[in-house]
């Protein structure tokens, strides 16, 4: 999001090598990575990145609130000693320990070892990992949402925000300022120096490419975080990744907001889409044949996709929002074809624990791809309440009966005619 209104063009230029000033005391300490082309393998980064780190001094002492990844650490040391004597640091803030954010931290904590540690309860395994046998000695104090940390005139305050998007994350209010440091919340992989959002560039299409990468599969854990956040009062929002969030912090809010809610509107009735592919016709028949079993039941509105007529990208929204889906493949060289596999792999974009799933095909020999997709669905948590059809050649007439059946079957799961179950996993390999 761009700002609203920009900032005098007499700002000056940022140092490119400093820390720099937020609002007097407090600032960033951390690092640019342009040249960063991929991230976590999770996503492309056209314009690189940063690392966000940042130190609030108080009367009392300072907090350095996460640090940067192990490729800049140097950089990370040179601002950080730039603004703060290593025996003024208090407080070491982990807002996510993923390496991205704690790559410096041993050597921090080697060099400030009076500092107190404070992340969620969620990061102790993990802090346990990368201190190793520093850990023991080292003074951790687990925070959880409404704890605070006293740097004399100025005052830290914990948010738990898990799973936006690992179990360990939160964020940290600095009172006073009306600063809320969100982690990897409401950031972007947008790397430029002028840092500010007033100043650098149109990032939007990044921030809400950030979104459906890392955060889309979590968006019910997003809007309880929105929920802890939009009462406060900010002035700015200083994420991990990308520009801090100087101008407007609600209307960030408001946007992260839209991208966490539904992307098309509710109806009254539930959903279900049957997505397949074909090689010879008999799979497609029974996607037919299944739509029409499901379609006849009352409450259930039934969408048939044939994924050989397009790309598969579009399909996740789809996905996302309805009640359940319906999976078709013939099986070839003992598997699932490829354009399956290749949607599955988009799903863990989206979220899909607690949808309902079923799997069907046809096939020639041994028709081991009904199963093999029925696992998925289950590693995906999709709740799977009736056993894959799977149908030898040509489906009979009976076969298509059987077809009509199950989709009634799947409707019934969906309105809540027909009793909870799931498919054992165990009885999928006996299969």
């Amino acid at each position: 999001m761009t700002a609203a209104a920009a900032r005098p063009a007499s700002v000056p230029p940022l140092p490119a090598e400093g820390p720099v000033e937020i609002v007097p005391g407090v600032h960033w300490i951390g690092a640019f990575d342009p040249g960063l082309r991929s991230f976590d393998t999770l996503m492309k980064t056209a314009n690189g990145t940063s690392y966000n780190a940042y130190t609030v001094r108080g009367a009392a002492g300072v907090a350095v609130i996460d640090t940067v990844h192990a490729d800049h650490v140097e950089t990370f040391f040179a601002r950080l000693e730039a603004v703060a004597r290593y025996d003024e640091i208090t407080q070491i803030v982990l807002n996510h320990l993923e390496p991205d954010h704690s790559g410096a931290l041993p050597e921090l904590l080697r060099r400030a070892p009076q500092a107190e540690i404070r992340l969620s309860p969620r990061g102790l395994p993990i802090l346990r990992a990368l201190l190793r046998d520093a850990f023991e000695t080292a003074r951790i104090l687990p925070v959880t949402t409404g704890a605070e940390a006293d740097l004399g005139g100025r005052g830290l305050r914990f948010l738990t925000t898990p799973n936006v998007h690992w179990p360990d994350t939160q964020c940290t209010y600095l009172v006073e300022d009306g600063i809320l440091f969100t982690c990897d919340l409401l950031g972007s992989h947008y790397c430029d120096e002028r840092l500010f959002d007033d100043l650098v560039g149109d990032f939007r299409f990044a921030m809400d490419h950030y979104f459906d990468r890392l955060m889309r599969p979590f968006r019910s854990f997003v809007t309880q975080a929105l929920d802890l956040i939009e009462p406060l009062d900010l002035t700015v929002i200083a994420p991990s990744h990308g520009p801090v969030l100087r101008t407007d912090p609600h209307a960030y809010l408001r946007q992260y907001r839209r991208l966490a809610g539904p992307r098309s509107a509710p109806g009254p009735d539930r959903t279900l889409a049957i997505l397949y592919i074909s090689a010879h016709g008999a799979t497609a028949r029974l996607a037919q044949a299944i739509r029409d079993g499901a379609a006849g039941e009352p409450g259930v509105r039934v969408s048939l996709f044939d994924l050989e007529g397009g790309e598969l990208h579009p399909f996740l929204d789809l996905i996302e929002e309805v009640d359940g889906i319906a999976l078709g493949t013939p099986t070839i060289n003992g598997d699932a074809v490829r354009a399956i596999w290749e949607l599955l792999a988009m799903l863990v974009d989206i979220e899909t624990r607690g949808k309902l799933g079923a799997v069907f095909g046809s096939y020639g020999w041994s028709g081991e791809a009904v199963r093999q997709v029925e696992a998925r669905l289950q590693g995906l948590k999709m709740r799977l309440p009736e056993p894959g059809l799977k149908v030898k050649l040509e489906p009979t007439d009976e076969d298509l009966q059987e077809a009509r059946a199950f989709g009634r079957r799947l409707a019934a799961h969906l309105t809540g005619r027909a009793p909870p179950r799931e498919v054992d996993l165990a009885d999928l390999a006996s299969r």
